[in-house]
């Protein structure tokens, strides 16, 4: 059995049929326990973008958000929906965006619970979170052991998938495609990569934060720009794409009926790999925000599941569907009958080149070079994203270390790590890329929700405190322990601090009116 194989059996156990109802049924019970918070909270999605809090230790909002959509963001969105199409047919895409619209709950859940059990990192002093130190917080008062296991194998788990199984895929999209828009050699783009991704990564998350601000907007409203163009040019060809991709996604088109069960399948797959709900990376970038209440940015993570599939994802599958430049597959193999679809022949991978066909049908020799430079962005921002959560990770797993110079060199190993994993990733096939990136996902997503469904609670009653503040016109503020959640001690310790600058408050006010009161008078 070669490695390829290996991978293949691993990726079919991990993303068998019970992931899929798993991921599909969790994304609709938190939305009725939420009571549709991915629509009624738009409204505050929106704001919390505006007036979020910063500080020295926390990130904005918006950074937060712009964290989380650069790894959101990636090769997920071009080639991920590329590949959805070419093994599940049009329909994949509804299975996308129904992925999105119920991920969103399961995303505010998770974020919320990231930032309700977030604490200081002891070297940076810089916020940290994540399914980890919720899994062993929530219950730690309850049965330490059993949580601090789970927390372990979730943190373990994502180390090597940020580390290794993940980077080599967005690697690969972005050497496959500069080289097949420029010649430009993989093990020549393999070199850049490493170097700017050293530069980015040594630098810590504010740095992060800053760098994902300023290139995931630039990146992602060009490209949106872009698809528009395409838009508006085929204008006369939406009904026909909306017809094919709803049609195809109910069994009732006429090619592509036998396949209903793989449009859902790639559907939620790609869309789960795309916009990462419920997989567990979103409340890493939100328990860095600084909010004066989780809720918050529970919103504001739920809004970046939205940006992303709703927005770029849809704007690939238009371009891809409405030029015709696209192959379905029979099986998961590329060497499977092709069912006779689209104007591409089997020659073509299913990828980032099914989007540059698609461009250069609107404008011929174009699509390549535009096509790489975006996805240049696209997945270098997504790598720098996942050595963060990487970081993360391996802060929880050696926070009780006492040294910290061995905190920080395990950090270092860490930076080396992912390099090499990189410049691996952009040498190798996309298939294998592809496989281990599949396994990476499926065995955070299958510990993440699993574990959220246990631990759904405190998030829930956050949202509800954030709501009954708001009715009563208030700037919500969180303290855990009137709402009887244990083991938030950063948030106690900042309802003590609001607390005692309270009465420091009113006493200095006293002071003074009893020095008004007993000063002389002329």
């Amino acid at each position: 059995m070669t490695f390829a194989d290996v991978i293949t059996a691993l990726n079919d156990v991990v993303w068998a049929l019970p992931l899929v109802i798993l991921c599909l049924l969790a994304g609709v019970y938190f939305t009725l326990r939420t009571r549709f918070v991915q629509v009624t909270g738009i409204p505050d999605m929106l704001k919390q973008l505006v007036v979020g809090e910063k500080s020295a230790d926390g990130t904005s909002s918006f950074q937060s958000l712009m964290m989380s959509l650069a790894n959101r963001v990636g090769m997920g969105n071009i080639g991920g929906v590329a590949t959805a199409i070419a093994f599940g047919g049009p329909g994949a895409v509804f299975w996308m965006w129904m992925m999105a619209f119920l991920g969103a709950a399961t995303s505010f859940i998770e974020c919320t619970l990231g930032q309700i059990y977030k604490e200081k990192d002891p070297d940076t002093g810089e916020y940290r979170g994540g399914p980890a130190y919720y899994f062993e917080k929530a219950y730690k008062h309850k049965a330490n052991l059993p949580s601090l296991i789970y927390g372990v194998l979730f943190a373990a788990v994502t180390v090597f998938a940020m580390a290794f199984f993940l980077p080599g895929v967005q690697a690969n999209g972005m050497s496959s495609a500069i080289e097949m828009a420029w010649g430009v050699p993989t093990w020549v783009t393999a070199i850049g990569v490493v170097i700017l991704l050293a530069f980015i990564v040594i630098g810590g998350v504010k740095r992060i934060a800053v760098f994902a601000a300023n290139v995931v907007p630039a990146m992602a409203v060009l490209y949106i720009l872009a698809a528009l163009v395409v838009f508006f040019v085929n204008f006369e060809r939406i009904p026909d794409v909306f017809s094919l991709i709803f049609g195809s996604a109910f069994g009732a088109d006429a090619v592509f009926g036998a396949i209903v069960g793989l449009a859902i399948k790639w559907g939620v797959q790609r869309g789960i790999y795309s916009n990462e709900s419920g997989q567990g990376t979103g409340p890493h970038h939100a328990a860095a925000a600084e909010v004066s209440h989780p809720a918050k940015q529970g919103f504001v993570q739920a809004f970046a599941v939205y940006i992303d599939t709703l927005f770029v994802c849809t704007a690939t599958a238009f371009i891809i569907i409405s030029t015709d430049m696209y192959t379905v597959f029979r099986g998961e193999e590329f060497g499977d009958d092709m069912y006779e679809a689209g104007s591409l022949d089997g020659a073509v991978e299913p990828g980032p080149g099914y989007v540059q066909a698609g461009f250069d049908a609107f404008a011929p020799g174009l699509g390549a070079s535009f096509v790489a430079i975006t996805l240049a962005f696209f997945t270098f921002t997504t790598m720098v994203a996942y050595y963060y959560m990487a970081e993360v990770n391996l802060s929880y797993l050696t926070r009780k270390i006492k040294s910290g110079t061995i905190r920080r060199g395990l950090i270092r190993v860490l930076q080396g790590l992912i390099l090499v994993s990189v410049a691996y990733g952009a040498v190798t096939t996309a298939g294998s890329a592809w496989g281990l990136g599949d396994i990476g996902v499926g065995s955070m997503a299958w510990l993440n929700i699993l574990g959220i469904l246990l631990l759904q609670v405190p998030a829930l009653k956050a949202l509800k405190d954030y709501r009954q503040q708001k009715k009563q016109g208030l700037d919500p503020e969180f303290d855990p322990r009137p709402l009887g959640i244990k083991n938030a001690e950063f948030w106690e310790l900042r309802a003590d601090g609001r607390e005692l600058q309270g009465k420091a408050g009113q006493e200095l006010g006293a002071e003074a009116g009893g020095t008004n009161g007993e000063g002389p008078t002329g």
